[in-house]
């Protein structure tokens, strides 16, 4: 019995020792779950990634760290320094202090994290670059980034802060030099920097970030008084896309020093994509889709899309109905954006955010937008339209130098299209017959009336103007608008002082030479655009002037063929025209097709022409492009 029992008190013993014997296992997972594990951060999951959490284990700081934090930093600083430590430390650094901070709310340690993350990214001397394949390259930039934001960030954690000094390092001190004319941008203030990667962005389609270096920022701006020269068309409201880059040469040695120095640089995403590090161009992070978001969320362009169709005055004191997305740029080609009936601005939205965002388009070309009152007279919104573009091309360029400013691109949607027609043609007489009977030499009117119908009724071709587009026209009219429900809404428009006051002087002066009686008579866009008015008549047939490109994109509700068909207020019929370089017809797709993926696939399509032929004409544009990876 004895000795049985101690061959099975054996076994058993045996059974455990081999058990404790061999501890390491692995267990089938889903690829997804091992992915997730291998590539946690700070900044996925707020853990250290194994990259991190292997540095800790081999120095024996794993407990150290979950217990006293700060002893532990110390103490691998310190292996750094001396140097024992490798480039797999200074990362393990830079994460470990940015969770640090994050959970001691100490701002020194988020410092800290920069300083580390710029160590291991751009290493110098004979250490070696991280390789472009290294997962950490892009964990060591996103820490990097934030640190950045969250070491200048006010104290109400609002906005950012750009500003020099002298900043607190958990081992010694960080003195940032900072040169205010940095917050100068064109003639105006950048102002209340907004951190964009703290954006959620909801209706826009698309979120483009161009990856890089640099916290990415929102600035507003505000017109310095002492600013000069022609007016930069960029409205106020505007939030412009900027990058806030802390340079720290040499940080790998300078980690030995009680005193770091480093330099707070500014970039708008407009003046450059990449900068030079240690002789190599690397690229900036910008956030372009939440800086245009923030901007469209608060813009009062939403209530103007009403308000501008019923009152024509209400644009009247804006500073410019024409606006830029940024300051104008010698050599980019401005393409100017006009909006349809009972819209605004903020309808380009989708199709600002794609082109802006191309790499082939965005160092080519210069986004300018159009508001009027779309309830007004065509001819008085188009006369407003040419004078916006003559001001800006005679203002930017009075000596006739930039090649790319006269050979802009004009698009216009719905009513918007016909605005856009208007900067094209030579009308003649035509438009001034349909109203009066007598010469306008001869009518019986101040200067001024007679230069306002002269600009607004006798129209010659924009020689500025080289390309336009239509999309969803109504060059016949728009069938809607015959409905008798809008000529009741029509009926609610009022027109701007000068129309009335022009008109009755004309009336008054003239009354057997005019078609209208009263000011009642003066007709609006809604009944100008009525199929069969004698304006939208004679309007299309006059022609686009010869050498002006031209192109329609139209949508219908159904499918193929599109005769016969409309897109639920213009008739393919009324959009089509023969004599354009290209028609792209969108099926399924409504009236509102500005914003229609391929409707801006088409506008994208023309513009890569525009520029490629422009080009062959030897007008050159945009820069050569850089490596969008951190250097190998």
């Amino acid at each position: 019995m004895r000795g049985r029992s101690g061959i099975a008190l054996g076994l058993v013993l045996a059974v455990a020792l081999g058990a404790c014997g061999v501890p390491v296992t692995v267990s089938r997972e889903s690829a997804r779950a091992v992915h997730r594990d291998l590539t946690r951060s700070a900044l996925t999951v707020g853990e250290p990634s194994n990259a991190s959490r292997n540095v800790l284990y081999q120095w024996e700081l794993y407990d150290a760290y979950y217990d006293t934090p700060a002893a532990a930093l110390v103490a691998l600083h310190r292996i750094v320094v001396d140097g024992t430590g490798t480039a797999n430390d200074v990362f393990a650094l830079a994460e470990l202090s940015f969770l640090h901070a994050e959970a001691s709310g100490e701002r020194a340690y988020f410092f800290a994290a920069a300083v580390y993350a710029w160590a291991f990214l751009f290493p110098s001397g004979a250490d070696r670059l991280p390789g472009r394949f290294d997962p950490r390259v892009r964990v060591a930039t996103d820490i990097y980034n934030r640190a950045v934001t969250l070491a200048f960030m006010g104290r109400d954690g609002t906005y950012v802060e750009p500003r020099g000094g002298t900043f607190a390092l958990p081992f010694g001190r960080l003195e940032v030099g900072f040169d205010p004319a940095s917050l100068i941008w064109s003639d105006r203030q950048l102002v209340d920097f907004v951190p964009t990667a703290e954006l959620s962005v909801s209706g826009l389609r698309q979120r483009y970030r161009w990856p890089g270096i640099g916290a990415p920022l929102a600035a507003s701006t505000v017109a310095r008084a002492t600013a000069g020269g022609p007016p930069d068309l960029v409205d106020p409201r505007l939030h412009v896309p900027i990058t806030a880059l802390l340079r720290l040469p040499d940080a790998r040695r300078q980690l030995a020093a009680s005193s770091i120095e480093g330099r707070l640089e500014l970039y708008p995403a407009n003046a450059t994509g990449a900068v030079d590090i240690n002789g190599r161009q690397v690229p900036l992070e910008v956030e372009s889709t939440a800086s245009l978001a923030y901007s469209l969320a608060g813009s009062p362009w939403w209530d103007w899309e009403l308000m501008g169709f019923f009152y024509g005055d209400l644009l009247a004191k804006e500073p410019s109905k024409l606006v830029a997305l940024a300051p104008y740029v010698p050599g980019r080609f401005p393409v100017v954006l006009v909006h349809g009936t009972a819209s605004s601005p903020a309808r380009w939205a989708q199709l600002i955010n794609d082109l802006t965002n191309d790499s082939r388009l965005r160092d080519c070309i210069q986004i300018w937008l159009y508001s009027y009152d779309t309830g007004n007279p065509i001819t008085h919104s188009a006369a407003g339209l040419r004078a916006a573009l003559a001001d800006a091309v005679a203002n930017f360029d009075p000596d006739g130098t930039d090649p790319a400013l006269h050979d802009m691109v004009v698009i216009g949607h719905s009513q918007g299209g016909l605005l856009t027609k208007m900067t094209v043609i030579d009308t003649g007489s035509a438009l001034y017959d349909n109203v009066f009977s007598r010469p306008l030499d001869r009518l019986v009117i101040s200067e001024a009336t007679r230069t306002q119908l002269r600009e607004s009724l006798f129209l010659t071709p924009l020689p500025f103007v080289g390309r336009v587009v239509f999309i969803a026209t109504p060059h016949g009219g728009a069938y809607i608008a015959g409905s008798w429900v809008a000529q009741w809404v029509a009926g609610f428009v009022s027109f701007p002082q000068d129309v009335l006051t022009s008109t009755r002087e004309v009336i008054t002066g003239n009354p057997q030479a005019v078609m209208w009686t009263s000011v009642d008579d003066v007709q609006g866009s809604v009944l100008q655009m009525t199929p069969g008015n004698r304006f939208v008549q004679s309007l299309a047939a006059i022609p686009v002037a010869p050498g002006v490109r031209t192109h329609s994109i139209i949508p219908v509700l159904g499918d193929a063929p599109p005769q016969g068909q409309e897109d639920g207020v213009v008739r393919y019929a009324s959009a089509h025209l023969d004599a354009v370089d290209s028609e792209h017809v969108v099926y399924r797709a409504g009236h509102s097709v500005q914003g229609d993926p391929q409707a801006i696939e088409e506008v994208r399509r023309i513009l890569l022409e525009h520029i490629d032929q422009a080009r062959a004409a030897g007008i050159p544009c945009g820069q050569p492009p850089h490596d969008p990876a951190l250097p190998e």
